[in-house]
């Protein structure tokens, strides 16, 4: 009661809007699941690979169209999403050295305080322990998506099975052991569909037989762009590992067994081969080259992509199956979202870390029985920054003024602020480091977005309206001279309404990080094999 008590007198009291009974929040969390693989948001993949479960909960909830990200990599999503600040505040900036500071305020540790059971199992990627949790199982890492191993404040585990069912079983377990007399938020965490994309055994051959479209942008040559955009090292072409990612083994091409399928267990192994290998022995033999290797690629990636979200998608409808049959149904927010968004071909490309929209935007669907109205689309300009402050207040929590996210309960409630926000902003820092995406800072608007390659000098400005794909940088174009201006005017604000230090490059990159380039990469190895990771 102490603790609740000093984090109170810290906070400025907001109107409770919500029921008199405090509701149970089930946040469910994955890594990597772009919006574009998502049947409720529409587009190409709608038809080709339904997401029912999560088509339903927007069904009968409230889809955003517009939730952006504060710094779309991994780690540094899930320190904002903890503690409602954008990286410079909170002080996890990369996924690369660093260890979230578990002892500033986090949203889990009030309520915690308030009187809530809390819970998170599955993926953390923060480093440390977690603070503010009553139960936490954790995958080390990246995590295994075949018998994981899991992570307690007694040691490490190790069990069979696919990931995204263990987690799933996870959470139902908790819950039904959890002191019933009191609510609950419960963070289901899943790896799925984080890179290397390995399906479970069930859906190892959905999709066989079938082409997936690709997207307009697949062969970009990013003219009409900037130094960014060319230097990057996240493509198809280039950057996916023949063996990690693509599950080719194959000694002719110098692929040796992963550590991934080592940790099979013998039918587990058995369907995999059946599967894979038959296929690896076409393509090999197929000798492909130029435009068709890349197409080939890219069918294998996305295939198996939306193969490990199939199982993402029946772990949704087992959790609100088991709400449903224990009576929590009534009185349990149900809350959809990913660290980011994910280029799924779009630009040639694969990974996050850009401004650009596929890795900027990611999903957020929210039911809140007897709040929201069920089938609702909302395009306002919300962030993954807001997500603290709202489950404080459909907590009936008061949230600390050091918070910078806003809450989206009257959003919810369909009684969006008069002064709601205008503008978002984004901060991108791991330049030296994988996939060696440039440093960026900048400003979107719901049409006109304004990115600063600070240490490169350079400013790109696109019009979404007029050109949604981003292939046209107007920085440069008198047409647009004012836009610019106001868009730097708009950019400056938000420095200044968040604190944004003026010296923006941090010292927080890898020493190492120049060998996270591929080419550095294969330069080093001469051609051997490499266990590659991304964060």
């Amino acid at each position: 009661m102490m603790l609740c008590a000093v984090l109170l007198a810290s906070c400025t009291e907001r109107k409770n809007t919500t029921t008199k009974q405090q509701p149970n929040i089930v946040f469910i969390f994955t890594d990597d699941h772009a919006t574009q693989a998502i049947s409720a948001y529409g587009g190409m993949l709608a038809e080709i690979a339904p997401t029912p479960n999560i088509d339903k909960l927007a069904n009968e909830g409230v889809l955003f169209k517009r939730c952006m990200v504060t710094n779309s990599i991994c780690g540094p999503s899930r320190a904002s999403i903890l503690t409602g600040k954008h990286s410079h505040s909170n002080g996890f900036y990369t996924n690369t050295n660093t260890v979230f500071d578990g002892t500033q305020f986090t949203y889990p540790k009030a309520l915690q305080a308030s009187g809530y059971q809390t819970g998170i199992v599955g993926k953390w990627h923060l480093g440390g322990e977690p603070t503010g949790f009553d139960y936490w199982e954790l995958l080390p890492g990246q995590g295994q998506y075949y018998n994981p191993d899991f992570r307690t404040k007694d040691g490490i585990h190790r069990e069979q099975g696919y990931v995204t069912d263990i987690v799933t079983d996870k959470a139902k377990n908790w819950m039904e052991g959890r002191d019933k007399k009191k609510p609950f938020m419960l963070m289901v965490q899943h790896k799925a569909p984080h890179r290397n994309w390995m399906p479970a055994e069930r859906h190892l051959t959905a999709f066989d037989g079938i082409t997936i479209p690709e997207p307009q942008t697949l062969f970009d040559t990013y003219e009409g762009r900037g130094t960014a955009a060319h230097e990057q090292d996240m493509t198809i072409e280039h950057t996916m590992d023949m063996g990690q990612d693509l599950k080719v083994q194959s000694m002719e091409l110098g692929n040796r067994l992963s550590v991934s399928l080592n940790r099979m267990n013998p039918q587990q192994r058995a369907a995999w081969d059946a599967n894979y290998i038959p296929k690896n022995k076409a393509f090999v033999a197929a000798k492909l080259s130029g435009k068709e290797l890349v197409q080939w690629k890219y069918q294998r990636y996305i295939k198996d992509y939306l193969r490990t979200i199939k199982a993402v998608d029946e772990s949704v409808g087992e959790l609100r199956a088991y709400l449903k049959e224990n009576g929590l149904d009534k009185n349990t927010i149900i809350v959809y979202s990913s660290d980011q968004g994910f280029y799924l071909g779009e630009h040639g490309w694969f990974d996050k870390r850009f401004m650009y929209d596929e890795s900027f935007r990611t999903p957020l669907i929210i039911k809140w029985p007897g709040v929201t109205k069920g089938g609702s689309i909302n395009s306002d300009l919300v962030s993954n920054l807001d997500f603290a402050s709202t489950f404080l207040e459909m907590a009936g929590v008061a949230i600390p003024e050091e918070v910078q996210g806003e809450s989206l309960v009257p959003i919810l409630e369909g009684n969006k602020p008069a002064d709601w926000r205008k503008a978002v902003y984004y901060h991108y820092y791991e330049y030296p480091g994988w996939h060696m995406v440039h440093r960026h800072e900048g400003v979107y608007d719901g049409r006109y977005k304004l990115m600063n390659f600070y240490e490169l000098k350079e400013w790109e400005l696109y019009d979404l309206k007029k050109d949604p794909n981003e292939m046209k940088n107007q920085i440069n174009n008198p047409e647009y001279a004012a836009i610019v201006i106001e868009m730097k005017v708009e950019l400056e604000k938000l420095r200044v309404q968040y604190k944004v230090p003026e010296n923006k490059v941090q010292d927080i990159s890898s020493p190492d990080a120049t060998y996270h380039s591929a080419t550095m990469r294969k330069k080093a190895l001469k051609g051997k094999d490499v266990i590659t990771s991304s964060h």
